[in-house]
């Protein structure tokens, strides 16, 4: 992805404002071709529906109105919807911008990948058996290896995205020096389910097998990644995340309040947004820039503060580190990762007015 002036500027002016969403999550479509253990979309019967490629536009000028700088594209698979490359385009252009792939659908959009900062494939287990059961889908493994391969020589920035489980827990290790040593980062999320029909979007389906029951692995885990941290780029988590997960697995306790609607918004395929996936709709996307300063959204901030129900990483992630400075925190710890990154978005050839 090459970062024009203006989006380089813009951005900037984003991550340094306070009081500002800098994430937000949209999940474009309910449509999925695998059936993964730890996923619901799949087995949902609704009707599907999407906005057209100009709500969706007109949604993202909404999410930028309102201060947001980096935003994810999923689902369900987003690649599966017809206008993707335009809305990736468009995306790219205002935003630090990640996409998400099972692994079915990327080798067929490389093209227009170019213009996404980030392409996450999900990928859980380097046990080609165990991963195709994970994902519910024969091939899987094989597909997502191939992709992951084949990206990284095409110079697309792709990353690997595994969900730590009970199933994976003690492969972890092994897993993320595998990829770190072939300049491949990886990123996280921890198996965590839904626990209300009234959400915005459905996603995690309670699975016994795969919740996390080893809860000094876990911890383990934690101190491992961050000693890892120390020698090589590519482990996409933070101290401050690993320290605060290791706390919940240890003792329950958490050192965080959840900044849903304050430092993060998630969309759905319906255009309506809402704090996290797991709270019902409050506005339609194209509605925030009038009603984000409102009275209404500051007692639905103070109600998910208290919210201790989900281990949502991404919803951990940006409660810890919110703000300003929480940005700058995100850049000391990723100081490595960080040069690399900045080295390439913004080296000469790469910047166009």
């Amino acid at each position: 992805m090459r970062f024009s002036s203006r989006k380089a500027m813009s951005l900037t002016r984003r991550f340094l404002t306070a009081n500002t969403p800098i994430h937000a999550q949209w999940f474009l479509t309910d449509r999925c071709n695998y059936k993964c253990r730890s996923c619901g979309v799949w087995r949902s019967e609704r009707k599907h529906f999407e906005l057209s490629t100009e709500e969706v536009k007109a949604g993202l000028d909404a999410l930028e109105k309102i201060g947001v700088a980096d935003v994810v594209l999923s689902g369900g698979n987003p690649l599966l919807r017809e206008d993707i490359d335009e809305i990736m385009e468009y995306a790219g252009n205002h935003f630090i911008t990640t996409i998400y792939d099972n692994g079915s659908m990327a080798l067929k959009k490389i093209d227009a990948l170019h213009n996404a900062d980030f392409v996450a494939i999900s990928l859980d287990t380097l046990n080609e058996k165990k991963n195709d059961y994970m994902r519910g889908t024969k091939g899987a493994w094989k597909k997502s290896m191939k992709t992951i391969e084949k990206l990284h020589e095409k110079g697309v920035s792709v990353g690997v995205a595994p969900t730590i489980s009970q199933l994976n827990l003690n492969e972890m290790e092994g897993f993320t020096r595998h990829f770190v040593e072939k300049h491949i980062p990886v990123w996280y999320a921890v198996y965590s389910h839904d626990y209300s029909e009234d959400s915005l979007f459905g996603i995690g389906k309670r699975n016994d097998e795969l919740e996390i029951v080893d809860k000094e692995g876990m911890a383990k885990l934690c101190d491992v990644l961050m000693d890892m941290k120390r020698e090589n780029r590519g482990i996409f988590i933070t101290d401050k995340t690993l320290l605060a997960l290791k706390e919940l697995f240890l003792t329950g306790s958490r050192t965080w309040k959840c900044r849903a609607l304050q430092n993060f918004v998630m969309v759905n395929h319906l255009g309506e947004a809402s704090g996290c996936h797991l709270r019902a709709p409050v506005a339609k996307v194209t509605e925030l820039p009038e009603v984000w300063d409102s009275d209404r959204f500051d007692m639905l901030r103070a109600q998910y503060s208290k919210c201790q129900k989900c281990a949502y990483m991404c919803y951990i992630f940006y409660s810890i580190h919110h703000g300003m400075y929480g940005n700058i925190e995100i850049l000391r710890d990723q100081l490595k990762n960080a040069k690399s990154l900045f080295s390439e978005m913004f080296e000469p050839t790469r910047i166009i007015a």
